[in-house]
Formats: structure tokens, C-alpha cells, sequence
């Protein structure tokens, strides 16, 4: 898969809308030429305590193994040249040293399984307020962080998001995480700005210096697309969110054949943001920079 995978900044979807689309399967985990790059990442932040990109309620066993069978019969069956058991039954990225075994009692389920995709992997449980945040694989989040969300609520999970809690963005998750069925799953995108190209982004770390001018503006700028997914566990009944990141320079518009259209339509879409959806976002401050960088795109595009 090329740069600039999704592209929902094109008008083909709204920011802050739930946008929900039906998944077809084939397309549900999304390997790129960036798949050796991403792992070796998860596995430095895995081993990094201070970054505490796992947890789990230990009542959660049952359905992490339930996702781990899930996502390795799907590799092993739409990703033959990728992925293979070996001689002792261990799924192996081949060509590399990468391999999980599922034994009881080596390594949690979700995180195992979760070191062989770009994925990451949260666990939805209903309980008595809605469903809670009951285990993840957070490695790559997008300005949040699993250590202040683990064990919330989805309405504890979406504080602060503009238009979410009370309102009917909120409303509608809640039915559709009530209403999904195991074999409909959906799928939906999401876009943000940041100026590095860092996977681990629990808080935002905009580079103010980045806006002082639209030509810096455009050379440092990274637009951010998370692809989300969620899916009815068949057997447990709880709910498996799978957000893959996918990040570009903007500045590699330049070279896209449809980067003026792109970067138009982003320039639309932040430009048509409220204060409170431009400040949750990080970029209330600089949104007129953002769309004279854009600007210099479709100039020299055109």
C-alpha cells in the first residue's frame, strides 16, 4: 500500500462524524511496506515500562485468545507470502526473526498477537454503565493515553471530544456498539495534524516553530490517518477496536498526481472546523498557516 493510503481530508467523509462503513474482511488488517518498521517500534515501546502501552483485566483471558485465533487464521489465510507456522505450531513473520506462541501462561494473548501486526488492539466489554476499555495493545495512540483511559467508560473515554458525550455522535456509538452483529463488521477514518512523524503519540507535542511560516508549515507537517475497525467477538460477544496509523509528510503532496485536490480538500476540512473541534485537535492557533501551506501545494501542483 502506497502513501497517502485513506484519505478521508478528500470530502468523501465529515470530521466529527461517526462514519461508520460496512468492513469487508479482506481488507480488515492492512500490512505495508512499512510492517518491519512498525513492529521493531512496538517492540521498543513494549519493552519501555514508562510507556505503558499494555493492560488487562484479569478476567479477559478467555477473549484476548479468542482475538489472537481471530487475527492468525486472517493473516495465515489473506497473507501467505507474509505470514506461516513453523515446524513447533508458532505464527512467524517469515524472512525475520518475528514469531508469537499462544501457550497458557508465557505472554498475555492480545499482546502476543498484537507484535505481529501494525494494529493496534483494544478490547470493548459491556458493563453496567456501557461498555469499558477492558485490555489493549496501545502502542501507536493519537493523543491519548491507555494509562489514564484503561478500565473507562466510553463516555470516560471520549471526554473532551467536541459533540461526543450528550450530544447524538455519543448517543449513536452507544447503539452501534449495542446493535453490532459478529458477522457485520464496520469500519471508519479519522484525520489529525502533527509536526513529527512519531508513532507514540499519547499527547500531541505540536512544534509551535513549525507554524511560524507557511513554507515551514509545509515541510514539517505530517497529516495523520487512523483507520478503525470494529468487530463483534463471536464467542465472548465482547467488541475487538483495531485503529491502524498511517502517516505523510505533506509536503509529499507535492509528488501525489491528485496532491492539489488533497490538499485542498484538507484545507476545507480545517478550515471548516469550529473553535472547540480546531482546539481538540491542537491546531486552533494555527489554522490560517495550515491553510496557506495547502495553498503552496495546489500553486505548485497546478
Amino acid at each position: 500500500m502506497s502513501r497517502f493510503a485513506h484519505t478521508p481530508y478528500d470530502g468523501s467523509k465529515k470530521p466529527f462524524t461517526v462514519g461508520l462503513e460496512p468492513l469487508d474482511l479482506k481488507e480488515w488488517i492492512e500490512p505495508d511496506e512499512f510492517l518491519i518498521a512498525h513492529l521493531d517500534e512496538k517492540e521498543r515501546l513494549i519493552a519501555d515500562p514508562s510507556a505503558f502501552v499494555f493492560a488487562a483485566e484479569a478476567n479477559t483471558e478467555t477473549a484476548q485468545r479468542e482475538v489472537a485465533e481471530l487475527i492468525s487464521s486472517h493473516l495465515l489465510v489473506q497473507f501467505p507470502e507474509l505470514y506461516a507456522c513453523d515446524a513447533d505450531g508458532a505464527l512467524a513473520l517469515q524472512g525475520t526473526d518475528k514469531s508469537i506462541e499462544f501457550s497458557a501462561g508465557v505472554e498475555a494473548p492480545l499482546l502476543s498477537i498484537s507484535r505481529l501486526v501494525q494494529e493496534d488492539l483494544v478490547l470493548m466489554r459491556k458493563g453496567e454503565d456501557g461498555y469499558r476499555l477492558v485490555a489493549a495493545s496501545l502502542c501507536f495512540p493519537s493523543s491519548w493515553s491507555l494509562a489514564e483511559k484503561f478500565g473507562g467508560s466510553m463516555t470516560a473515554i471520549h471526554e473532551g471530544v467536541p459533540d461526543f458525550n450528550g450530544h447524538r455522535m455519543g448517543q449513536m456509538v452507544q447503539r452501534i456498539f449495542e446493535r453490532l452483529e459478529a458477522d457485520k463488521p464496520v469500519w471508519r477514518l479519522n484525520w489529525s495534524l502533527y509536526t513529527d512523524g512519531d508513532l507514540h503519540h499519547p499527547v500531541s507535542r505540536l512544534h509551535r516553530e513549525a507554524f511560524s511560516l507557511p513554507e515551514q508549515a509545509l515541510e514539517q507537517l505530517y497529516v495523520r490517518v487512523e483507520k478503525q475497525t470494529l468487530r463483534r467477538l463471536p464467542e465472548s460477544g465482547d467488541i475487538l477496536f483495531t485503529i491502524r496509523v498511517h502517516h505523510d509528510p505533506i509536503k509529499n503532496l507535492l509528488e501525489h498526481p491528485d496532491g492539489d485536490q488533497l490538499a485542498q480538500g484538507l484545507k476545507a476540512q480545517v478550515l471548516g472546523l469550529n473553535e472547540d473541534q480546531l482546539a481538540y485537535k491542537g491546531i486552533k492557533a494555527h489554522a490560517h498557516v495550515i491553510g496557506q501551506a495547502l495553498d503552496a501545494v495546489v500553486k505548485e501542483t497546478a
